[in-house]
């Protein structure tokens, strides 16, 4: 009787790795600029998420005027039916300062070994790295993008001008591997602060059109920013 020919091992389907993008703040409140930058950098890097991340307690700024939980509940509100924007607690779970590194070793080790972490950094944010926590380590995690507006700086300070010289790439879709490189993205000027709202809040004034309606109805809702919180 002859023996059917049964296929042999099949090689193991390799899945497509995915391009995750990290934006930190303090989200004091979140805003429509940082919702525009996110949409924006999530189609110009193809990103398949992109995770807002809210620091509970930022090593290089003052401590946020309202609590974690309104700040999370806020972005949440914010993001809500805005896919692939998601917010992601992890540092709010943190009982210690909110390390950018910590945050991206804990990412990394949730994800396959060839996804792609972005960190996003405004330009003030790219420049002040030196005096960030272990940040000479960041680019073993991630890839560094950039966000410039037309009014920034042409060049970085000297402190990371080899480091832009050796690890960056002209086009943000030629970023290679898990990490390692930096690329710049430009960005639309939109002129909007948490600074400016928090005042407009506190001096009794509308800030409609500069928060999302979900946002707005949760700060009025909570009676944010118009006293002590």
């Amino acid at each position: 009787m002859t023996e059917p020919n049964l296929p042999g091992p099949q090689p193991a389907i390799q899945a497509t790795p995915r391009r995750i993008g990290v934006l930190g703040g303090t989200f004091d409140p979140v805003h429509i600029g940082h919702l525009r930058g996110a949409l924006e950098v999530t189609e110009a890097l193809k990103l398949d998420e992109l995770r807002m991340v809210p620091s509970a307690r930022p090593p290089h700024r003052d401590q946020p005027q309202v609590s974690a939980e309104h700040r999370l509940a806020m972005v949440r509100a914010a993001v809500d039916g805005l896919a692939p924007l998601t917010v992601d607690d992890l540092e709010l779970r943190r009982d210690k300062p909110s390390y950018t590194l910590d945050t991206l070793e804990s990412m990394r080790a949730e994800l396959a070994k060839d996804d792609q972490l972005i960190l996003l950094l405004g330009w003030d944010a790219f420049c002040g790295l030196p005096s960030w926590h272990r940040w000479e380590e960041l680019l073993q995690h991630c890839h560094i993008v950039v966000l410039q507006r037309p009014d920034a700086d042409a060049e970085p300070p000297d402190a990371l001008r080899n480091l832009v010289a050796a690890r960056s790439v002209s086009d943000p879709q030629a970023l290679k591997g898990p990490g390692g490189q930096i690329t710049f993205v430009w960005q639309a000027p939109l002129a909007v602060s948490a600074t400016q709202i928090r005042q407009l809040l506190a001096s009794g004034k509308s800030v409609r059109f500069l928060v999302p309606d979900a946002v707005l109805a949760y700060i009025e809702a909570h009676g944010l920013y118009r006293g002590s919180n």
